[in-house]
């Protein structure tokens, strides 16, 4: 052990980004050897990301990156299990490195990308396990947007939690911003009604349908009343019915016609969004383990 040094230790945490004392061990076991110690490590890595895999990461953040013209962008979500990690540097610098790299090779599946390599030489995968073993927190990327338009891109990201991209046609520098930042305040799940989800819109009928038969009206009153149901839900839930943010006096489709516009379509995350997280009762574990 008297033949590794600190300069040694030092150099492999520069080339792992893992702790001293792990370091330390690893060179120990290759004999002061720096290229096998960081083999070693990198093995172990791996094995710690296996560990890791079941444990539930429903925090993270979400990255966007877009192309000087605006033409093309790619929005991501990569998730971790404590908001803390979430704000590391390393963190956050790999997601902004997914994103990049996802428009810069044109990336179309989750399965490519893990095997798409980033400005260090590493690839995704290898990177994620690396960041895994030193912040010691399951880590993944859950899913992305790779969109190239021939109008313009707008983005919106709210506090890193939520992410929205917008693809229009027409209109100014500013509405694309204006639009996604619409969108990541009302929520709107397709652009119009057209794009409504047919097994959505069936959903939705049938409970409008018994909820006003529970009302004892004549059929024909009943069916005006789904229908008059069915067109305020379209409204609440499709990007043109809504009333804009900035001003609720018109419609999107109308701040759209104004301006000679149209949005192509657009995509929002938020972070852990449908992730079921596991609440744990430490209070109840405690009095187990004491037997209480």
């Amino acid at each position: 052990m008297s033949n590794i040094t600190a300069k040694m230790v030092a150099e492999l945490r520069e080339m792992t980004g893992l702790g001293m004392m792990e370091c330390k061990k690893a060179l120990v076991e290759a004999a002061g050897d720096l290229k096998k110690a960081e083999e070693i490590i990198r093995v172990k890595s791996g094995a710690k990301a296996g560990k890791m895999a079941s444990r539930t990461a429903a925090e993270g953040t979400v990255a966007v990156y877009v192309t000087p013209d605006h033409k093309k962008c790619a929005l991501v979500e990569v998730n971790c299990e404590t908001d803390f990690v979430a704000k590391d540097e390393n963190f956050v610098s790999f997601a902004n490195e997914v994103a990049r790299a996802i428009v810069e090779q044109n990336v179309k599946s989750l399965d490519d990308l893990a095997n798409v390599k980033l400005s260090t030489g590493k690839t995704v995968e290898e990177t994620r396990k690396d960041i895994i073993a030193k912040l010691g927190e399951n880590i993944g990327v859950r899913r992305f947007e790779n969109i190239t338009t021939s109008g313009s891109i707008g983005t919106y990201l709210h506090g890193k939690k939520i992410g929205v991209v917008c693809d229009v046609l027409g209109g100014d520098s500013e509405l694309g911003r204006d639009l996604a930042m619409h969108i990541a305040a009302s929520k709107p799940i397709c652009v119009s009604r057209e794009n409504v989800p047919s097994t959505k819109l069936e959903e939705e009928r049938n409970i409008f349908t018994q909820q006003a038969s529970a009302s004892g009206k004549p059929a024909e009153i009943v069916a005006k009343m789904v229908e008059g149901r069915i067109n305020k839900f379209l409204a609440e839930v499709t990007l043109l019915g809504q009333p804009f943010v900035k001003n609720p006096d018109v419609t999107v489709e109308k701040l759209l016609a104004g301006k000679n516009a149209k949005v192509n379509t657009f995509a929002m995350f938020i972070v852990g969004e449908g992730i079921e997280k596991k609440v744990t009762d430490y209070a109840s574990e405690v009095a187990a383990a004491a037997n209480i």
